[in-house]
């Protein structure tokens, strides 16, 4: 759902770049491909009917806004940003649902650097 969201952004946009978010990374692509991925795991875990399920949405879609962006900085191709997303995403959801400590600190590292968005 989330990656629907971020096409349809990108194709409104009509591939122009991607806007500067409120709040601009102090992480370079690693970084924020990693929250990227670890944000929409834990959305897509969560589901969104909750308060919490709504404030992973909003960081998933910061961060993978963000990571497009840093992609995009890097010199990426777009299509190569979504691969790499997809990947991350997959690995923190194996890792979340096994319960991967490092993995739930890195997302609650994630969580303090997204502005809010509500």
């Amino acid at each position: 759902m989330l990656m629907a969201a971020l096409m349809a952004l990108s194709a409104m946009a009509g591939g122009a770049q991607t806007p500067a978010p409120s709040r601009p990374p102090a992480l370079g692509y690693t970084e924020a491909l990693r929250c990227s991925g670890l944000a929409q795991a834990a959305s897509e875990l969560e589901g969104g009917e909750s308060g919490e399920g709504r404030a992973l949405y909003d960081a998933a879609l910061y961060w993978s806004l963000t990571t497009i962006q840093a992609g995009q900085a890097a010199g990426r191709a777009t299509a190569a940003v979504e691969a790499d997303m997809t990947r991350a995403r997959i690995q923190a959801v194996r890792q979340l649902t096994a319960r991967d400590e490092a993995a739930r600190t890195a997302l609650q590292t994630c969580r303090a650097r997204t502005p809010n968005l509500g």
